[in-house]
């Protein structure tokens, strides 16, 4: 029971850190303000897989990633998948590093907590499962929020939407795929990393490129993006094998917070009267649907419990 506990323990800090990372790494990317977002992309792409090899190479797990990379593209449909996958994070990337460096980290946020709703609805309408009537109530004050803002200020959140469609579809393609953190970014930036090197061949023989010609400080920058992007999914990935689903949900919304007080407080984004309320609508959105998840995960234990107990 101890040693369950220390379990839990780890996995809570580690969730924790990497919510807490991707809270604040909007504070990276305004370091690289001075480079186009599709450059800073193209260089995440190549040093996240150069880091990943690096360390699967040390942690002795390279070559259980090398048969995972050989048995997803021996099948059409799972190379397919896969494919998709790193298409729809690169656009979630891409869309986040463009929000952080046109000063749109408050909308950036508005797109990562509306991302666990575009979960549950992309799993309904694709994995079928069924939503709870707090559920429906829960999309019906997020819907609310979102059309108020659009309406009140005649524009759509676009980066916001992008933001969460995105990244809800990469979830849902990676759920069905069933590939493990460590293979996946690995096989994710592997089949991005060609087109990144083709766009920097491209914009480095037309003069514009940063890398090596900005100075030193981008160049190392870019080349700490693998880091800054590989460290907290595995963070994650450590966290969320030990710890409940329940918590996790809990803990997510770290990081659209730490973004949105920067987003507010250091980066002087503005924040109107429009906006609180379309944030408050939200807010009361996520905390109906995570009590909601949380009472029907307690339910859904204690029922199993007594079935173990009834069959025993």
């Amino acid at each position: 029971m101890n040693e369950q506990l220390k379990e839990q323990q780890l996995g809570v800090i580690a969730a924790i850190a990497a919510y807490l990372i991707w809270g604040v790494l909007p504070l990276f990317w305004k370091l690289l303000d001075g480079v186009s977002s599709g450059e800073v992309l193209a260089h995440r792409m190549i040093w996240s897989l150069v880091f990943m090899l690096i360390v699967l190479y040390l942690m002795g797990r390279l070559k259980q990633v090398l048969e995972d990379i050989r048995v997803t593209f021996s099948n059409l449909k799972s190379a397919i998948a896969i494919t998709l996958a790193s298409v729809f994070i690169s656009v979630n990337w891409f869309v986040f590093i463009y929000a952080v460096n046109h000063d749109k980290v408050v909308e950036a946020s508005l797109g990562y907590y509306i991302n666990p709703l575009v979960n549950v609805l992309l799993a309904t309408i694709f994995l079928k499962e069924r939503l709870s009537r707090w559920e429906v109530v829960s999309f019906f004050f997020a819907l609310i929020g979102v059309l108020y803002m659009t309406i009140h200020y005649g524009s759509i959140p676009w980066a916001a939407f992008f933001l969460a469609g995105s990244f809800g579809v990469y979830g849902l393609i990676k759920k069905m795929t069933k590939l493990g953190a460590w293979s996946g970014l690995t096989i994710e930036t592997l089949i991005m990393t060609p087109c990144a090197f083709v766009y920097l061949f491209f914009i480095h023989g037309s003069g514009n490129g940063a890398f090596v010609a900005g100075g030193l400080n981008p160049t190392l920058l870019l080349i700490g993006a693998g880091a800054a992007t590989a460290i907290p999914l595995l963070l994650f990935a450590t966290g969320a094998k030990r710890i409940s689903f329940s918590l996790i949900g809990f803990l997510q919304y770290i990081g659209p917070t730490i973004m949105l007080f920067l987003g507010i407080f250091l980066f002087n984004e503005p924040f109107s009267q429009v906006q609180f309320i379309s944030f408050t609508l939200i807010w009361i959105a996520l905390i109906i649907f995570s009590t909601s998840r949380s009472l029907h995960n307690v339910k859904k234990n204690r029922n199993n419990h007594q079935l173990q107990k009834d069959a025993s």
